[in-house]
């Protein structure tokens, strides 16, 4: 092509982001390789945002911890983070076991009524008799 033939505002050289005769482009490249990096970085970020609870209840040795488990599962599963959040209040907080007092008085109560049920020691098997061998 002489200068003859060039359009007078055309410039004299090729921006590098048009694509060349041989059909390489690189724009396109980086684009999709950006792209798929950026898609699993959103889907690690994701992961690690929903186990967090999981790890909070791990950590402090949580007596719910399956039950903070289901509930990340849940808020995976079905994008609802209202399980999300839950499963956070519950890993982050220490119920207390208000079934420990009763199970204790109950205990009393029952041991009160049998006496060798408060005993923890097992009683002496007594030799059989002639009666108990027949």
């Amino acid at each position: 092509m002489s200068t003859a033939d060039l359009h007078p505002m055309a410039t004299g050289h090729i921006p590098s982001y048009v694509t060349q005769a041989d059909g390489s482009d690189f724009l396109l490249t980086f684009m999709f390789v950006f792209t798929v990096l950026v898609i699993i970085l959103i889907g690690v970020g994701y992961f690690t945002l929903h186990s967090i609870p999981e790890k909070i209840a791990h950590e402090s040795n949580h007596p719910q911890f399956q039950l903070v488990g289901i509930l990340a599962l849940l808020a995976l599963f079905t994008h609802n983070g209202l399980f999300w959040v839950a499963a956070v209040l519950v890993a982050g907080f220490q119920f207390p076991d208000v079934a420990a007092p009763l199970r204790a008085i109950a205990d009393a109560i029952r041991s009160l009524g049998n006496p060798q049920a408060a005993d923890p020691t097992p009683a002496e098997p007594s030799e059989p008799t002639a009666q108990q061998e027949q």
